[in-house]
């Protein structure tokens, strides 16, 4: 089996950020990706918008202004 995770480096033990299905005291192997500051930033701001799971039209980023503005086309 093969998963891969996200984890933190606490100065001594790595801490998934997510759940792991695994038994107590199972081994595995770690591969460590270091992850660049600004990608997590971006990551995490899509995983948030994604999570939201939000409706809308679908011209909504064609017209946002007249979404944002209550303004109704041809006016």
């Amino acid at each position: 089996m093969s998963q891969t995770l996200e984890a933190t480096f606490d100065g001594q033990v790595f801490r998934p950020v997510q759940t792991v299905e695994l038994q107590p005291d199972t081994r595995v192997e770690l591969i460590v990706t270091v992850k660049n500051e600004s990608e997590e930033k971006t990551k995490s701001f899509l995983r948030t918008a994604r999570s939201l799971k939000l409706k809308g039209p679908k011209d909504f980023s064609s017209r946002i202004d007249d979404y944002l503005y209550f303004e109704e086309s041809g006016r």
